[in-house]
């Protein structure tokens, strides 16, 4: 997952740091947050209001909630690449053989 902690430095570069830590994490939390709403008020607009899928704008939509995500997990002093990789080790312990609906159902 070396990509993720190479992107996760480039990120970086475009943070401004000229602001107290704490509102560091305020600017990103909620950049995030917006971000994701976008994606969100864009695939509503493709799904319920007939608009196209364009996959450029999905792209761009989903570059900026990656931005946030790496700087948020720079602030806290997380590894991007770190992250994914137990994400994925997480996933395959609870869906050893891909999603099964029975499996996420009966989740504890």
């Amino acid at each position: 997952m070396n990509q993720f902690n190479q992107y996760q430095e480039e990120a970086r570069r475009t943070l401004n740091t000229e602001i107290d830590a704490q509102y560091i994490l305020a600017n990103l939390g909620m950049g995030l947050a917006g971000e994701a709403g976008e994606v969100c008020d864009y695939l509503k607009k493709v799904v319920f209001h007939g608009h196209p899928l364009d996959p450029k704008k999905v792209s761009e939509e989903l570059g900026d909630v990656l931005w946030y995500l790496a700087n948020v997990a720079e602030a806290a002093g997380l590894s991007l690449g770190d992250i994914a990789e137990q994400n994925i080790a997480k996933l395959r312990e609870r869906y050893p053989n891909g999603f099964e609906q029975i499996r996420s159902q009966q989740r504890a």
